[in-house]
């Protein structure tokens, strides 16, 4: 199992372009890929999910992902989010 926790930096959060190409990415991998806030587990593969999910700057996540390709997984899916720009 691969975890991580992280905050947002990004000015807007996950609105819907960083959301779609998040999930692309996610999409990529066999792995079982979660994001964990407080109170919500999102299902990362799911555009719908990461959008109802609410993520915004500041919000701390915990990326969690769980699979045969979770390390690689994880290391690419880290740096996409610690890199999104507004």
């Amino acid at each position: 199992m691969y975890e991580k926790e992280m905050i947002i930096k990004n000015k807007t959060g996950l609105h819907t372009r960083p959301a779609t190409d998040l999930s692309t990415l996610c999409q990529t991998y066999e792995s079982d890929i979660k994001i964990r806030t407080n109170d919500t587990e999102i299902d990362s593969k799911s555009i719908i999910s990461i959008l109802s999910g609410g993520i915004c700057k500041g919000t701390k996540i915990k990326l969690v992902i769980n699979g045969t390709d979770e390390k690689e997984a994880g290391e690419k899916i880290s740096e996409f989010i610690e890199n999104l720009k507004e």
